[in-house]
């Protein structure tokens, strides 16, 4: 990271952090986990005490250090299989892997601090677009990227519905938090698109001249966002699939 005036990087595992380096902040947004289900079979143990111990120590530190706001980037895949045609925050959750699992238990140990500190959980979708440190495990980054460098695209299943985030909205989504004062402590989702992994590799096909080859996938994962409680809160998105895939080629 470039240095920069206002920026203070230590580099550090975050659940060793002290009380006394928390103090005098006001707001924590925490990122830090082994991410995604690939990363977190390579180790399951490592990831429980990352993704939810993590949580667990890293939110009563700041409730000593009298943080006020707490911004926690959870997982749309806590949903893990789901045919309703509105996946809203009530819907009840059904992981189906450690990864989907370290975050849902994560996520109800916050809960049993929303009456000593402001807490809101955001629970992304697939998260795609350009970005420095690109990753190209996901759909829409994976799919284009094998459009330009093969010119054929290989779909696992296909009928799979993911919804989808621009990274840049993701990041908007918690300016969103951080700037609107009156926004309460809860669980928000955060996802605008929802796209089977067919219709993506179409979009792509739009701006790539390539191939679609279908093979047979073992991921049931499928399920439709509903982010009517965030947009209710104010927040419009800004960056779609569309944009994600433009800038990947460009």
């Amino acid at each position: 990271l470039k240095k920069k005036k206002n920026l203070k990087i230590i580099k550090k595992d975050f659940r060793k952090l002290s009380v006394s380096e928390l103090k005098k902040h006001k707001i924590v947004i925490h990122l830090a986990n082994v991410a995604n289900d690939p990363g977190a079979i390579l180790n399951p143990l490592l990831s429980w005490n990352i993704n939810t111990l993590g949580t667990k120590i890293i939110i009563e530190k700041c409730i000593k250090a009298k943080i006020q706001h707490f911004i926690f980037a959870s997982s749309g895949s806590v949903y893990g299989v789901s045919k309703k045609r509105r996946v809203t925050e009530n819907t009840d959750l059904l992981p189906i892997s450690t990864y989907n699992e370290t975050k849902m238990i994560a996520e109800q140990i916050l809960f049993n601090y929303f009456n000593k500190i402001k807490i809101q959980i955001i629970r992304p979708a697939t998260v795609c677009g350009f970005s420095k440190r690109l990753r190209l495990d996901v759909a829409v980054n994976l799919l284009t990227n094998q459009a330009i460098k093969k010119r054929e695209m290989t779909i696992l299943g296909g009928k799979q519905v993911r919804p989808n985030i621009h990274i840049k909205d993701f990041v908007r989504v918690i300016i969103h938090f951080i700037k609107k004062k009156s926004i309460n402590s809860g669980v928000y989702n955060a996802g605008f698109e929802n796209l089977s992994i067919v219709e993506i590799a179409k979009k792509i096909q739009k701006l790539i001249k390539s191939k679609i080859k279908f093979k047979k996938s073992n991921d049931k994962r499928s399920y439709r966002l509903d982010s009517t409680k965030l947009l209710n809160s104010g927040f419009r998105p800004k960056f779609n699939v569309n944009y994600a895939i433009k800038e990947i080629i460009e």
